[in-house]
């Protein structure tokens, strides 16, 4: 399949990435560290949310079709990022993260999420070229993956017990409480590191195995590398927004478990029967937003 990016679309992105990040790390960076509250969280959520808009609108001046892909696309891995948000929260209450800590973190989980998806996307875009029959597995798995997200009890997990961390306690040196905002502390001419390193090790793992799903999802919408790299893209520059609304919100949310399931069985089966059954895009986006609106509304 033809991509619609240019040398000149790709550059044009990378620089406004690099921009937003630059923004945020050294002029919002200098802001004391603080608790983000629902209004800030929401503020910035129809930001990053405007901002997606905004490229679809400048896409369909090239190409509708590629539009209406970048914005399913979009809405797709906004909506299989809800689970990891939860999963994000259950890290930081299992080790106490006081809340105005929480954004750094997150912060160096966006830079490092960015550089995944590209080497991802890349890779996963050669392989359905070159093996078109993969798309098939993928939907397997996302199917597989949902009805496991369906039937999963919700049940409270030890994260004392999971052996990364086991093996992080183990083999390095750990402060016992918290050093503001730091990863790493020097006492008694040693280098230690602190709480918050583990859960940031912690949240880069569970960003990789989300990756998992939202990668293989999109392929279903697309095969074109630019128009799936900024869907991810503009998704993970929401994140953080994303995540403390969730954290704010978490009873109003508690049923949008059931909605990432039923999307990704959807997306599944939409990869495997599309040789026969084409569903289009249109259809498949309204589904994605019915589905949501749904679960956020039926608390």
């Amino acid at each position: 399949m033809h991509s619609i990016g240019t040398p000149s679309m790709w550059l044009g992105f990378l620089i406004f990435v690099l921009a937003v990040i630059c923004i945020d790390i050294f002029l919002l960076g200098r802001n004391p560290s603080h608790k983000v509250s629902i209004k800030e969280a929401l503020s910035w959520v129809l930001v990053w949310f405007s901002c997606a808009v905004i490229f679809a609108l400048l896409l369909c001046m090239i190409s509708k079709q590629r539009a209406l892909e970048f914005f399913t696309g979009y809405m797709i891995e906004e909506s299989l990022a809800i689970d990891n948000m939860f999963v994000f929260l259950m890290i930081f209450n299992y080790f106490h993260v006081p809340a105005e800590y929480q954004r750094r973190v997150l912060l160096y989980g966006v830079l490092s999420a960015i550089g995944l998806r590209f080497l991802m996307i890349i890779g996963g875009t050669w392989l359905v070229r070159e093996f078109h029959w993969i798309l098939y597995i993928f939907g397997a798995f996302l199917i597989f993956t949902g009805i496991k997200l369906f039937s999963k009890h919700t049940h409270k997990v030890d994260l004392g017990e999971n052996p990364i961390v086991i093996w992080l306690r183990r083999h390095l040196r750990v402060t016992e409480q918290f050093h503001a905002e730091n990863f790493f502390v020097k006492q008694r001419n040693k280098w230690y590191v602190t709480p918050l390193f583990l859960v940031l090790i912690l949240i880069e793992i569970s960003d990789i195995v989300f990756a998992l799903d939202s990668i293989p999802a999109i392929f279903a919408v697309t095969n074109d590398a630019f128009v799936i790299f900024t869907s991810n893209v503009f998704a993970i520059l929401g994140l953080r927004a994303l995540y403390f609304l969730l954290a704010n919100m978490a009873d109003r949310f508690s049923n949008l478990k059931y909605g990432v399931a039923f999307i990704l069985v959807f997306i599944g089966t939409k990869m495997i029967i599309a040789p026969w059954i084409d569903i289009p895009i249109v259809l498949t986006l309204s589904i994605i937003v019915f589905t949501l609106g749904f679960c956020i509304w039926k608390k």
